[in-house]
């Protein structure tokens, strides 16, 4: 008898490719490469906690603090909705654990898809397929360097096939950082109600704009936010889903019980305290000030396209070197890692990004050295 773990694992688990982060290839140096907020967090000290007891399952104080902000912060003063509250709020494991239950939720595994737009994050199909659920794609409008969302496409796709639950959209988009268009997302919303539309905002604070609030006037619109970026707050790992109070309701019923640490939970309210907020928006500032200094000085560079891909709404910018050279693409970036010290991100493999580096913005001290560093290593290379 031979044992066979091929025959015991699901076929999509057993072949599954694990998600590929930027912490696999390099641990030290100027990190550039993840999208981590390079100020840190907006506050350093840990008050006094009782760890021995269980953590608060539900974390009301901080979800009120948040649904206040995001109400006071909307842009959508004309639409007259309905403020949000803590009931429109989800809490997870950063925003990964927010994909799983929604896929989880919504998703008749070996039956039902979900509808992705590339380039994209690429955990939405990770996530379908450890549950089981085909992913569809759709991609990103690539030839006028907008990646925007076709929003009559994704249309079409949706009315040939009922079987698809789920439409994850990424806003500001990852690799791209190109925010999508408001109007586009509404014509999803408004003409589609057989799924959910799921708007992943992970960088939505550098740009500003959030579909949150509109949630309430949409029962088929999700949002996806995280204390990760713009907050500084990778290594606590908050994720937040926000929907109707109805789905809210339902996912706080999947989730585990206690979930979100005492730790994360007094690290994430004090975070939204309004001093803490106040300095989160200083450095979301201050951040997209360097990001055009670095994109100037890097698109000066002979063998870097004038321009950038995609957009300038997140905390990196994604480059293209020598018309989309991926060769020289990548030895450069293994020489800044290997050589210089200095890690950026490969993206050339994406649809659309052929060439492409993607860079995360810095403080202007690590800025400074990228750019040296960026415009000598470069100049070797090509000699």
């Amino acid at each position: 008898m031979v044992f066979n773990l091929e025959k015991i694992i699901r076929p999509k688990i057993y072949n599954l490719e694990a998600y590929r982060c930027a912490r696999d290839d390099f641990k030290e140096g100027i990190l550039l490469d993840a999208n981590e907020n390079a100020y840190g967090p907006t506050q350093i000290e840990l008050q006094g906690t009782n760890l021995h007891r269980y953590p608060d399952p539900h974390q009301i104080e901080f979800k009120k603090a948040m649904a206040s902000y995001r109400n006071k912060t909307s842009v959508f003063r004309s639409y007259d909705l309905v403020p949000l509250t803590d009931e429109n709020f989800c809490l997870g494991v950063g925003s990964d654990e927010s994909i799983d239950a929604i896929i989880r939720a919504s998703c008749v595994p070996s039956k039902e898809k979900i509808l992705v737009l590339p380039p994209t994050y690429s955990m939405y199909s990770v996530c379908a397929n450890i549950n089981d659920v085909d992913v569809v794609t759709c991609p990103l409008i690539t030839e006028d360097n907008s990646f925007q969302i076709d929003a009559t496409e994704i249309l079409n796709i949706l009315a040939n096939d009922p079987l698809i639950k789920l439409v994850f959209i990424t806003s500001p988009g990852n690799p791209t950082g190109a925010k999508i268009e408001i109007d586009r997302i509404e014509y999803l919303l408004k003409n589609w109600d057989q799924g959910l539309v799921i708007v992943d905002e992970a960088y939505i604070d550098f740009s500003g704009g959030s579909t949150a609030p509109l949630v309430t006037k949409y029962p088929n619109l999700v949002t996806l936010q995280t204390l990760s970026k713009s907050f500084g707050l990778a290594g606590i790992r908050l994720g937040m889903t926000i929907a109707t109070k109805k789905l809210s309701k339902i996912l706080n019923a999947m989730k585990a019980p206690y979930n979100i640490s005492t730790v994360t939970s007094d690290m994430a309210l004090k975070a939204v305290q309004n001093h803490n907020l106040e300095k989160m928006e200083q450095n979301a500032q201050i951040l997209n000030k360097e990001k055009l200094r670095l994109l100037n000085a890097l698109t000066s560079l002979k063998y870097v396209d004038n321009g950038y891909i995609g957009g300038l709404d997140a905390n990196f910018i994604l480059l293209r070197i020598n018309n989309g050279d991926n060769d020289l693409a990548k030895k450069l970036y293994t020489e800044l890692a290997i050589k210089s010290g200095v890690v950026i991100r490969f993206r050339g493999n994406e649809l659309g990004c052929a060439g492409g580096l993607r860079v995360t913005i810095g403080t202007k001290e690590e800025n400074d050295i990228l750019i040296k560093e960026f415009g000598r290593k470069l100049e070797e290379l090509v000699g």
